[in-house]
C-alpha cells in the first residue's frame, strides 16, 4: 500500500513540474517563442554545415573508389622488362588491379577527352603517336600511391604517372575548412541561444521570486523548485529542433529530388532518411542540452535565498 502511495506522489510531483512549465510558457508567450525560434536558426545552419561537411566526406570516398595511378613505359622497352613491372606491380599491397594500355589505346582515350577540338592532334596516328604505353593499377586508397612509385622507380623502361591524390588531397582540406566553420558559427549560436532561453527563465523566476522564497522557507528544496524551470527550457529547446528539422527535411528533399534527377550514377548526397533520423536525434539532443542549462544557469542566482 505505501509503495502504491509514493509512486501516486511521484507521479503528482512530475505532473505538477509539467503544468507549472506550461503555464509559465504561456505567461511568457512572446520571448519564449523568440528563444525556440533562436534555436531553431541555430540548429538549422548547423545542419546545413552537417549535410555539406557529410557530401563532401561522400565524395571523397567515392573519388577514393576510382583512384588509380598511370605507371608509363618507355618506346624501347623490352617484353621482359614490360613482364617485369606487371608482377612487380601485382604484388604490392593496396594494389586492386593491373590493366595494360597500349600506345594506340592511350591516343584513343585523348582524342575522346578532347572531342570538339580535333584539329589540335590533327597529325597524329598509329606511325606517329607521342603519347607512351602504360600500366593503369587500381588502387585501394589514396596512401598506396606513393609505394608504387618506390617499389618500381629503379626498374628499366619504367617513367612515373600521378593518380588522382592531388584532388583528394584539396577535397579533404575543404571539407576540413567547412567542419571548422560549422562548428564556430555553431558555438556562437549555441551561446545566442542559451542567453535568450536564460533571459526567459529569469523573466519567470523573477516574477515568481517571492513565491520561490516562501517555497524555500517551509522546506522546499532547489531542485523541487528548479525543474519546472529546467522542463520549460527543454520544451523551448525540443520546439526549436522540430522546426529545424522539419524546415531542414523540407528543403533538403527538394534539393535531393532535383540533384538525383539530373545526376547520372551515384550522387554523393546523403539520403533524406539521414535528416529524418541521425540530424533530427542530434538536434534533439542538443535542443534539451541547450534548454536545461539555459534553465540551470539563470536558476543558481535566484535559489541563493
Amino acid at each position: 500500500m505505501r509503495r502504491g502511495e509514493d509512486t501516486d506522489m511521484k507521479t503528482n510531483t512530475i505532473k505538477h513540474f509539467f503544468v507549472d512549465a506550461m503555464k509559465s510558457l504561456k505567461r511568457n508567450k512572446t520571448i519564449s517563442i523568440a528563444s525556440a525560434l533562436t534555436v531553431s536558426a541555430t540548429l538549422f545552419i548547423f545542419g546545413i554545415f552537417v549535410l555539406i561537411a557529410v557530401t563532401v566526406n561522400n565524395q571523397v570516398k567515392m573519388i577514393e573508389d576510382m583512384v588509380e595511378v598511370e605507371v608509363f613505359l618507355t618506346d624501347d622497352i623490352s617484353i621482359s622488362e614490360q613482364r617485369n613491372i606487371e608482377a612487380t606491380l601485382k604484388d604490392l599491397n593496396g594494389v586492386e588491379d593491373v590493366i595494360y594500355k597500349s600506345k594506340l589505346e592511350a591516343l584513343e582515350n585523348f582524342k575522346d577527352q578532347m572531342k570538339g577540338n580535333e584539329v589540335i592532334l590533327s597529325g597524329y596516328g598509329s606511325d606517329n603517336n607521342p603519347l607512351p604505353s602504360s600500366f593503369v593499377v587500381k588502387i585501394s586508397s589514396p596512401e598506396v600511391a606513393e609505394s608504387i612509385n618506390d617499389a618500381v622507380k629503379s626498374m628499366p623502361g619504367y617513367e612515373p604517372g600521378e593518380g588522382h591524390t592531388d584532388i583528394i588531397d584539396k577535397i579533404v582540406k575543404v571539407s576540413s575548412t567547412i567542419k571548422v566553420v560549422g562548428v564556430i558559427v555553431f558555438i556562437i549560436f549555441i551561446g545566442v541561444s542559451l542567453f535568450l532561453i536564460s533571459n526567459t527563465i529569469k523573466l519567470t523566476v523573477f516574477s515568481r521570486r517571492r513565491e520561490i522564497s516562501i517555497m524555500k522557507f517551509v522546506g522546499a528544496t532547489d531542485w523541487f523548485i528548479r525543474w519546472p524551470f529546467i522542463i520549460e527550457g527543454i520544451i523551448i529547446g525540443v520546439i526549436g529542433a522540430l522546426i529545424a528539422n522539419g524546415l531542414l527535411s523540407i528543403g533538403y528533399n527538394i534539393l535531393y529530388t532535383n540533384v538525383t534527377q539530373s545526376m547520372i550514377g551515384a550522387t554523393p548526397l546523403a539520403a533524406p532518411s539521414y535528416v529524418y533520423t541521425i540530424i533530427l536525434l542530434e538536434f534533439l539532443v542538443a535542443g534539451i542540452i541547450v534548454g536545461a542549462l539555459g534553465s540551470f544557469v539563470s536558476l543558481r542566482k535566484f535559489l541563493e535565498v
